[in-house]
């Protein structure tokens, strides 16, 4: 075995190790632990990958114009789940209802990034960077985690896809798992122990060479006891058998392992509804799609309990959201303004938080809903009341955080 052979398996990427082919499709969650000077919650940052459809989620059921827009796919005021007469919840967010009504579940309505594009990978690219106007290249989450002081073996990990991700990109080490339990080195036996040969070769290379060998052996090594149980979810949660759930049960399996998670990504993906989004029935795609993930999401909740929930915030991205009039097709094609949820005992929930623009024909952006919170200002507010931030610059540079009292200080 040789430097060049291991690193064939093993990928240098922002100063930490991301160990090849273990991909898992249409999913990636990327996990950091911070030091153990970081006492703010576990901010976990859920991307729906494709454009999420914001409008059909948490509906403006209170705009004529929404269903003058979508004769055909418009939630019904009949249909909403809770709300407030101007906003309601979609049928198929009902297993996340209890949160909603425990005031640990809330919304924000038209968000969205500064310099809107309909192009998918390079509206992702800015939101994960998320520097417009300055010449940053690194992830914001990578930055954040850099002012947590994080100095843990896995101080950096991405669950279920080997390829790196932008919102991570930067100095701080990472790793790359499909899941905790497949975890290993290819080939490791103890007749064949590749991780002490590992050691042996990188002992004496060059920094820059070993760092990256040297972090995934160090990250191996620290997930053994991880391993070791069999993980049972804790308060009869039940979680579904996809990519997200196998995620989200995962994340939980290290927070309630008290390891020192501080921040996860988890990429799930198939928003991109151009066409048959279906009406607000099992069976149709929006209906099944937000079902699934609100079934994960519950699970997860359910699992860490009120107490463990009270550490944690949960907080859904997009790229961009959809048009606001229906096509042809009975979908909707690439727009701006979005919604966001938020979850975490944190979270001032049971309400929608929004400076709404209206979907009148004069308040559209370009036929798009108008994005009146920069969504970095919503996870602004979060980082500094949840996550103990004072400042954003060094995350996010020029923006103030929102002001909606969405979430209440830690004390």
């Amino acid at each position: 075995m040789s430097r060049r052979g291991v690193l064939g398996r093993t990928l240098a990427v922002g100063g930490g190790a991301v160990l090849a082919g273990l991909a898992g499709e249409g999913l990636s969650t990327r996990l950091a632990y911070a030091g153990e000077g970081y006492t703010g919650d576990t901010l976990v940052v859920l991307s729906l990958r494709g454009g999420f459809d914001g409008l059909s989620a948490i509906a403006p059921i209170g705009d004529t114009d929404y269903y003058k827009a979508r004769p055909s796919i418009a939630l019904p005021k009949s249909a909403v789940i809770a709300g407030d007469g101007t906003f309601g919840l979609h049928p198929a967010l009902a297993p996340l209802l209890p949160l909603w009504n425990d005031g640990r579940f809330a919304a924000v309505q038209a968000v969205g990034q500064p310099s809107p594009t309909r192009s998918h990978f390079a509206a992702m690219e800015e939101m994960e960077r998320a520097a417009a106007g300055t010449s940053l290249r690194t992830g914001w989450l990578d930055r954040m985690l850099g002012l947590t002081g994080s100095t843990a073996p896995l101080a950096g990990v991405a669950m279920g896809n080997a390829m790196p991700s932008r919102i991570f990109g930067g100095p701080t080490g990472d790793v790359s798992m499909a899941s905790i339990d497949d975890f290993k080195l290819a080939g490791e036996s103890s007749k064949r122990p590749m991780a002490a040969a590992l050691r042996r070769m990188y002992a004496d290379a060059p920094a820059a060479l070993a760092a990256p060998a040297l972090a995934a052996d160090r990250a191996l090594t620290a997930s053994v006891p991880l391993r070791a149980e069999k993980y049972a979810p804790a308060n009869n949660a039940i979680y579904p058998a996809t990519p997200l759930g196998e995620a989200l049960r995962d994340l939980a399996r290290l927070i309630r392992s008290n390891v020192g998670l501080a921040a996860a990504a988890v990429d799930s993906g198939d928003w991109d509804m151009h066409e048959a989004l279906g009406a607000a029935v099992k069976g149709q795609r929006m209906y099944d799609n937000l079902y699934d993930t609100s079934l994960a999401l519950a699970a997860f909740a359910a699992d860490l309990g009120p107490d463990g929930m009270a550490k944690v915030t949960v907080v859904t991205i997009s790229e961009f959201g959809r048009r606001v009039g229906e096509n042809g097709s009975k979908g909707v094609d690439h727009g701006h303004g979005n919604a966001m949820m938020l979850l975490g005992g944190g979270i001032r929930g049971g309400k929608v938080y929004t400076r709404w623009p209206t979907l009148a024909p004069g308040a559209l952006a370009d036929g798009d809903l108008a994005a009146t919170t920069d969504y970095r200002s919503v996870i602004g507010e979060i980082l500094q009341k949840r996550c103990g931030f004072g400042a954003l610059d060094d995350v996010f540079p020029t923006i103030t955080p929102s002001s909606f009292g969405l979430a209440a200080a830690r004390s």
